[in-house]
């Protein structure tokens, strides 16, 4: 069992090594921790020697293994996708409210079925200050679509949870990337043991994620080059296109994701998960097919909300072509082979003694994912 420390610990551990991402996992737990676009901080010093904010952390000694067991009850094995049911095509249906879905609208149907049935009482969402992603707990099933669309931009998602948690609600769903995932099935497994730490996540739908890019400096360079305000959406459109494509009040406008990959945080390459693999369900783009959405079921909870979801006309699916299926495994097995090589190389995995690891995994399933042939 991993050790967990306090915010000591955690400022050396995550912040020093320029490891957070900014999921807000460690805010809104106590007045000590907060998040301004995208850049998490300690506001004043604590000298807890244990503290949630280290045992959420997606950063800090997290052992997917002993995650696994927590809440699959499996062995971590490595796989490329993850433990998982059923891969599905998925997009919103015609009970859906319209928004500004990013692919299918998949997410937005799932959560808005869940609270109009009273499956959750709140949601936590992603919603958008201007540019700046914000957190945000919605209640209300109509007023999901207000938080659709892609940010591209690390958010501080969690810290909604967290305060959903303090304000009394009872079943809370979620939507994240997948580090937030895990910081989530963390919070799950209470790590500290305590009965008021019990955290009531009852559905937790995880994004597919290659990586996000830094929100200030993103701010910094589209200012450069358009006014803020008037981006109304944006995408990264599939291979080959290479662009972060903008939609304003004046048109379209494409900025090279050379110049995007520069503002990645360092922390997004030693993400061993593509597809969000502790979620209940996961999501993302289904390559070729606009308007559409790969959804991958993972629990009993995301079953019974995606027949739901199906019974009630808020998304429809359909079966999920196996050359696609191959190639989102092979795009994820290569993203675990190289962030566990970054991971090795920055000395950050399985540390012995008193050096603290960022992640730690069986011996045996780092030399099955450096062996394994990505064809």
């Amino acid at each position: 069992m991993p050790q967990i420390f306090g915010s000591a610990e955690l400022l050396e551990d995550v912040h020093k090594r320029e490891l957070c991402i900014g999921c807000g996992a460690c805010v809104d737990l106590c007045p000590y921790f907060k998040n301004y676009k995208g850049k998490t901080s300690q506001l004043f010093p604590c000298n807890l020697e244990q503290g949630r904010c280290f045992a959420y952390c997606p950063k800090a000694e997290v052992d997917l293994n002993e995650l696994n067991h927590k809440i699959r009850r499996v062995d971590y094995d490595g796989s490329p996708l993850g433990p998982y049911r059923e891969v599905l095509a998925s997009r919103a249906g015609n009970q859906m409210a319209k928004g500004a879905f990013q692919d299918g609208g998949t997410v937005s149907s799932l959560m808005a079925v869940a609270l109009k049935n009273g499956l959750i009482d709140a949601a936590a969402l992603t919603d958008r200050n201007g540019l700046t992603p914000i957190s945000r707990i919605v209640t209300n099933w109509k007023k999901v679509v207000d938080c659709a669309a892609s940010k591209f931009m690390a958010s501080p998602t969690l810290s909604a949870l967290n305060m959903a948690v303090r304000e009394g609600y009872k079943r809370i769903g979620v939507v994240g990337t997948p580090c937030q995932m895990t910081a989530v099935a963390q919070m799950r497994s209470n790590p500290l043991q305590k009965e008021e730490h019990n955290v009531p996540v009852a559905l937790s739908v995880g994004l597919f994620c290659n990586w996000s890019v830094d929100t200030r400096r993103l701010m910094d360079l589209l200012a450069q080059r358009l006014e803020i305000s008037d981006i109304r959406r944006m995408d990264i459109p599939p291979p080959p296109a290479n662009i972060l494509a903008l939609e304003t009040v004046n048109g379209s406008v494409e900025v090279s994701l050379s110049d995007i990959k520069p503002l990645i945080p360092h922390t997004c390459f030693i993400c061993l998960d593509l597809t969000s693999e502790f979620a209940d369900l996961s999501t993302g783009m289904f390559e070729g097919r606009p308007g559409w959405n790969t959804l991958i079921i993972r629990s009993d909870t995301g079953a019974e909300i995606v027949d739901q979801a199906r019974r009630e006309g808020f998304i429809e699916t359909e079966p999920f072509p196996e050359d696609n299926l191959k190639h989102l495994s092979k795009a994820a097995a290569e993203k675990k082979e190289r962030s566990l090589r970054t991971l090795i190389r920055r000395g950050l995995i399985n540390n012995q003694g008193d050096e603290r690891a960022a992640i730690r995994i069986p011996q045996g399933i780092v030399d099955k994912i450096l062996r394994s042939p990505r064809d």
